[in-house]
């Protein structure tokens, strides 16, 4: 009798793990078109407000007296028919030639139908991550720059369908612009604010200092979590600008770059921890996004260590305020993934893509952690890709 060769089972993939979860990605991005500020701002500030200039040959951003304020790219890696660009291939490619998800809603919600998100969290790029270019202009005119994108992105969260929601991006130079900033855009039914790790570069007072604490207190009252993306002030961004030694090639210095925007926030929570502000503001949420979460074990050992070393007292220990107020946002790590959550707990930690930035999970940032959600719990895999993104920006998911 010959012998039957048995039928090997199919292997699950990430949809299948994640069957009746709805994903909410954590951090995008939205590539702004060149007429964002122009189709919306009053006559006179039309040759004022961000907007798209030719010079040397060659498009770039301006605000102001045509004040340079960001390269003609759209940064994107994934072009207009589909493809990932490798390295630096993402350079000047301008809006007409990515894919249209990166800047239209329709679009954008197709890509994400197509890929099994349910939400998105969406970052700008052309102001900064955190809002920190156009400083060398004038307040007011910076302050209807942020205003105007703003009205953009409400419009996007509307139209999109409650499905995606950008951060709100504030005027953090002036504090009581700020409040006025978040009520507005509160009311409007937007999720988080998005800011500034470094103000005191600016001569602002650094965020651990009491001058913050209206916008604080708001934010814990209203439940808007405060989020910190990597890049967001002058000194992260001068990391990866200096990350690189000289003579290494431009794709070298890509990788390097953004390792070590990566690295920036572990900086950037640990002064948060040791400033003590979230011990007067218990209920404030913290995200810090795009950083990995691998990080976060030796972050606050070691905080803990020198801290006792250097006799410095806490009401509250750091780790218990991290798990208490702090969250982490996740995307390329897989090896220790597992033990990273069960160490740091998987209350604390959200994935997202990166979508369309270089280093982002595309076209399937799901399937490419499908081994590793094979291996976790069903709680495990609620919590990490839709329960704490939920909880954190208030979103419905029925």
């Amino acid at each position: 009798m010959a012998s039957v060769t048995p039928i090997k089972a199919k292997k699950p993939t990430a949809r299948d793990l994640l069957s009746g979860i709805k994903f909410i990605d954590v951090d995008t991005h939205y590539s702004e078109p060149h007429d964002l500020w122009t189709t919306r701002a009053p006559e006179s500030l039309k040759n004022l407000l961000p907007r798209v200039i030719e010079r040397d040959g060659k498009n770039i951003w301006v605000i102001g007296e045509d004040q340079f304020l960001f390269d003609s790219f759209a940064s994107s890696s994934v072009m207009l028919d589909g493809s990932k660009a490798r390295g630096v291939g993402f350079f000047d490619k301008d809006i007409d030639e990515v894919h249209k998800a990166t800047h239209d809603t329709g679009e954008r919600v197709k890509l994400m139908d197509d890929q099994g998100m349910y939400a998105q969290i969406v970052y700008p790029n052309i102001l900064g991550f955190g809002g920190q270019r156009g400083m060398e202009v004038d307040a007011s005119l910076r302050l209807a720059s942020i205003q105007i994108f703003n009205d953009a992105m409400i419009e996007m969260q509307q139209d999109s369908g409650q499905r995606i929601f950008p951060m709100i991006l504030l005027p953090w130079w002036d504090i009581d612009d700020s409040v006025k900033e978040t009520e507005r855009c509160l009311k409007a039914g937007m999720k988080g604010i998005n800011i500034n790790s470094d103000p005191h570069v600016h001569g602002i007072p650094s965020l651990g200092e009491a001058h913050w604490d209206p916008l604080w207190a708001l934010c814990q009252e209203a439940s808007l979590p405060v989020n910190f993306h990597i890049g967001a002030s002058d000194i992260s961004t001068s990391w990866y600008f200096n990350a690189s030694w000289p003579e290494m090639s431009p794709n070298q210095q890509v990788a390097l770059g953004g390792l070590m925007l990566f690295a920036t926030n572990t900086r950037v929570m640990a002064s948060i921890l040791a400033s003590k502000f979230l011990e007067r503001f218990p209920e404030l949420k913290i995200v810090s996004v795009e950083s990995g979460a691998g990080w976060i074990p030796y972050l606050l050992e070691g905080l803990e260590y020198m801290s006792n070393e250097s006799d410095l007292q806490y009401e509250t220990s750091p780790t218990e305020v991290f798990k208490r107020q702090i969250y982490a946002c996740t995307f390329f790590e897989r090896k220790n993934f597992l033990e990273t959550i069960r160490q740091v707990g998987v209350d604390n930690i959200m994935f997202e893509t990166d979508y369309p930035h270089p280093a982002c999970l595309y076209p399937d940032g799901l399937e490419y952690m499908a081994d590793v959600i094979a291996e976790m719990t069903e709680e495990e895999r609620f919590k990490i890709f839709s329960g704490n993104a939920a909880r954190v920006y208030n979103i419905d998911i029925g």
